[in-house]
Order: C-alpha cells, then structure tokens, then sequence
C-alpha cells in the first residue's frame, strides 16, 4: 500500500494528540502537515512529534481560499479538521474543491446562534458522492466512540435496541477555581442551551441542565450527572430507528455549576455584542480570552474520565442490557502525549478514524456518521492507541433507570 499524506487543521489540544498518534504511524503516513491559525502552536506540537516528519504552516480556516491553497501545496489523502466547529463548512468546502477525504469530531455550528446539528453537513451527501470523496462526521469520543460502542452493541448483542444513555463523567481534579476541558466558548455554549431527549418518536425539551441525577460510574462511583442535548443523539436515532429514548448526561462539580449561573447571572455567556468603550466585544469571548487554554490543563491533572453507552434492548425474544464504557486516566494521558484526558479520548478517536480511511478499511464517497460503518475495526484499535474499552452483559449498570424530571 503507498504510504499516505495526512493534513491535520486545528493546533489545540486535540490537535496536539491527534498530531503525536497520526506521526507514530509510519506504516501509514509518509509525512504530515499541521496548520492553524498560530502557526507558532504547529511548531512546538512538530517539534515533539515522530518519527512521520509535520510540516507546519499558517492557515485562517474561515477562508476556503486558504484551505484549498493549503491543500494544493501539501496535496494530502486525507484532512482532519480539529478546528473550531464554526469551520466545517469552509474546510469540507475546500476538500470538495480539491477532491481530499474529510474528517472531524463535532458538527457544524454557525457562530451568531448557539444551536448545532447536522443538517448543514449531510447536505454535501451528494456531492461528496458526486466527487468521489468521503466525509466521516463526529469521530472524537462523544460523539465518535460513543456511537461506534453503540453500534457495536447493536451489531453483537442486540437484535433491537430500544433505549440508550449514554453517560460522560469527568472525574479529574486540574486544580483551577474555574476552567473547561475543552474550548470555553464551545463548552459554555453547549451546556447553556436548553437539553433534549428523544422519546417515542420525538424530542422532548428541558430547560438547560433542569433535569439531573447521582449515576453510579465504574471505579469512580456516584456523581451528579445533568441532562444535556448532545449532537450523536440526532444520527443515532436516525440511523438505529428501532430506539424508543435516547438520552445523554454529562457530570459537572457543583463548583462548576456555581460558577457558571454566577456567569450567566452577570451577562458574561452571551453571545450578543455589547458596546465598551466604542468596540463591539461578544461577552463569552472575553471570557474565553480569561479562562486557562484547555491544553495547559494537563500537567498535574488528577483522576480519570469514565464515558459510555448504556443499552437496553431485545436479544433472541429476551431483555438484554448492554453496558460499554471507557475510564481515561489524566496522568497516563499526559504521560503520553503531554494532554489532558478530555483531550486525548477526543484526539484519539481522530486518529484511529483517519487510520481507517487511510487504510480503505473505512472508505466510502459520500457524508457519513462514524456509527454507520463496521464497528469491530474501530473497536479493535482502540485499546492499541491507548482507550482501552470494557462491556458489561446483563450485569450491574451504572444506574438502572433516571427519572424524566429530578423532581420525581
């Protein structure tokens, strides 16, 4: 097989372990090219990678132009976009004009409006088809890992799958009064916005984090887990139609929460511009300007993440449940690639993805969601690259069932 050229956009903390992983695959990749918007992040990132040689370079994601001229010169197989997620159209758009294979871990989100889905990209289906190209959406962890454990669930021990939580608790100490795992104006987006649910064929609304509950996660043991809408909920009732309620929870510190409401009780997680001083300034990003970069978090992160995907369904004619789930040290993380956990369950995924594609073990023109594919390769190298994946079968689960209102 000729060894490929891997193009990585996107230079923050996923992009770090995405880099580091891809550049230790040299059966596959001949050489790599690290771009973002600071250049000077892709050189210490290169600088610490191998044995792949990464060139670096300078790249406004927001112009197709430059993408696409960033393409021609460096003339990649494949393109994965860590960027922002306010940058996916511009970069599949420039991958289309240039016939390269497309991947990314969170869908599209148009900046003036904090609401994501993935309308905007599975309208390029034909024409990726068209080009001949593929296009992998949502292949970080959740979504990405979550969905291909719950493929995998249903591929082996599920002949129906009727309900899915999937459960994301971080249970790490970094240390700081306040701080994101990941970029704050996206983080601080998503978890403002009202929650969702899918139950017996349609969404159900809440107001934001209104309905929570104690989950009980392997090795960790009870945390506070709140009620969000997250993005894999959409695909995966789409494409597992037989699914009567799907759910997500995500843990926060009650530190955390206080924090946010004192946030938001001042003004400053709006994304409406206001007036200082004769410049027009969006308050979350002022904000995100204060808080710790995500990838400085990792040295003397303690604890361990713990992500999975709980799964009740039918087997041969019997209720079955069905339990996969991961725990991420902070500290082997960072061991490994000088990132946080949240980082590297995201940029791991990444890299396997695009290993995939590069391999034509997944490879298939058109706009796909990682769940659609074969699960069992993805699965098979995930304890390779360092995500170690467990399943429980008809056995204790992380919680039996939560009610619909933390009021019940």
């Amino acid at each position: 097989m000729r060894k490929k050229r891997l193009a990585v956009i996107g230079a923050g903390g996923v992009g770090n372990v995405v880099v580091q992983k891809c550049a230790r695959m040299d059966d596959i990749y001949e050489e790599m090219l690290l771009a973002s918007r600071t250049q000077s992040k892709c050189d210490q990132i290169a600088a610490r990678s191998g044995p792949v040689p990464v060139q670096t370079a300078r790249v406004n994601a927001d112009e197709v132009s430059e993408v696409v001229s960033l393409i021609k010169d460096f003339k990649p197989d494949v393109l994965i976009n860590v960027a922002l997620p306010y940058q996916d159209l511009s970069i599949m758009d420039a991958c289309l004009a240039t016939g390269v294979h497309y991947l990314d871990t969170a869908n599209y989100e148009p900046p003036e409006i904090p609401k994501f889905e993935y309308s905007w990209q599975w309208a390029y289906r034909e024409r990726f088809a068209e080009a001949g190209i593929m296009a992998l959406l949502g292949c970080g962890f959740d979504p990405g890992v979550t969905s291909v454990f719950t493929a995998y669930g249903v591929k082996h021990y599920l002949d129906e799958l009727h309900y899915l939580d999937i459960v994301d608790c971080n249970a790490g100490d970094h240390g700081r009064s306040f701080a994101t795992n990941f970029n704050p104006e996206i983080n601080i987006r998503e978890i403002t916005q009202k929650g969702r649910y899918w139950e017996d064929g349609k969404w159900v609304e809440t107001l934001p984090l209104e309905i929570h509950q104690s989950v009980d996660y392997p090795r960790i043991g009870q945390r506070e887990s709140y009620l969000l809408y997250h993005e894999e909920l959409e695909s995966l009732v789409k494409n597992f139609p037989s699914i009567k309620r799907a759910r997500f929870w995500m843990t926060f510190s009650e530190n955390y929460i206080t924090h946010l409401r004192v946030l938001q009780n001042v003004g400053m997680t709006s994304i409406e511009p206001v007036d200082f001083e004769g410049i027009a300034i969006q308050p979350l990003q002022f904000l995100k300007a204060v808080l710790p970069e995500p990838a400085s978090l990792g040295e003397g992160y303690a604890g361990e993440t713990s992500i999975g995907c709980q799964m009740r369904g039918i087997q041969d004619g019997s209720e079955r449940t069905c339990y996969i789930f991961n725990n991420c040290s902070h500290q082997e993380a960072y061991r490994d690639t000088g990132a946080q956990a949240v980082s590297y369950t995201t940029g791991v995924p990444a890299a396997i993805g695009a290993r995939l594609m590069a391999t034509g073990a997944w490879l298939e023109p058109g706009v796909w969601n990682i769940e659609e594919f074969d699960p069992d390769p993805f699965m098979e190298l995930l304890p390779v690259y360092g995500l170690p994946w467990e399943i429980i079968i008809d056995g204790p689960l992380a919680f039996e069932d939560l009610p619909e209102s933390s009021d019940d």
